[in-house]
């Protein structure tokens, strides 16, 4: 691996966990890092070799293999597990992030009213907090000047990464929206794409292999 690579992961790391440790005291409400433990392996946020012509500081979300890249400099990016909606996230492409929140509060859509009796209840919104499907951190994609509705989000369900079990927006386990969050500014592009196909990313030279678990590695299990 490129020197200059490996320390540019290493001092992304360091800021995160910094950012992280100096914010958890002020958290309203718990954020459990241990549940990274829950997920699949390779929906653990990591750094990954990456080649999709994407300038840094983008997020590229590829539907498909539910994953969400933050493109960093010297072809690598932080790549994230996340959860798409139902019928696969059937929207697809460039947006920009609008406005930032945090433990969020979540209104529901008037259709969403009418079907549903929980979802009537919080009409007028619904606070932040364990309970709000938000989770602790939201994200607002816009196009211009219009909300497309679309949001990236927390979510209190780690069983939910990596599957098309949400109503339509791309949720991450919440203390990976908390870190991604903290990395991304108000005007940060977003690519939505749903057959990623002009994205090569590797997880190799980043990652620890399993017949030698003493070498370095960046996010131990």
């Amino acid at each position: 691996m490129d020197r200059r690579v490996l320390l540019s992961a290493l001092w992304s790391m360091a800021l995160a966990v910094v950012s992280i440790q100096a914010n958890a005291a002020t958290e309203p409400f718990p954020i459990a890092q241990s549940e990274i433990q829950k997920l699949p392996r390779k929906y653990r946020r990591r750094v990954v070799r990456f080649n999709g012509g994407f300038a840094p500081g983008t997020i590229v979300i590829d539907t498909r293999q539910k994953f969400l890249y933050l493109v960093e400099p010297g072809g690598q990016a932080m790549r994230y597990g996340i959860g798409v909606g139902r019928q696969g996230f059937s929207w697809s492409g460039t947006a920009v992030i609008r406005r930032k929140a945090k433990w969020p509060t979540w209104t529901p859509p008037a259709e969403m009213v009418e079907r549903d009796m929980y979802a009537a209840e919080w009409a007028g919104g619904m606070p932040g907090g364990p309970r709000n499907p938000l989770g602790a951190r939201a994200l607002y994609l816009y196009q211009g000047q219009v909300d497309t509705l679309y949001r990236i989000h927390g979510t209190f369900v780690p069983s939910s990464i990596g599957k098309a079990v949400s109503s339509g927006c791309i949720r991450m386990l919440n203390a990976d929206i908390v870190d991604l969050y903290e990395r991304v500014q108000i005007g940060t592009q977003v690519v939505v794409q749903q057959n990623a196909a002009r994205i090569f990313a590797a997880d190799e030279g980043f990652l620890p292999r399993e017949r030698n678990r003493r070498r370095f590695f960046l996010f131990p299990d």
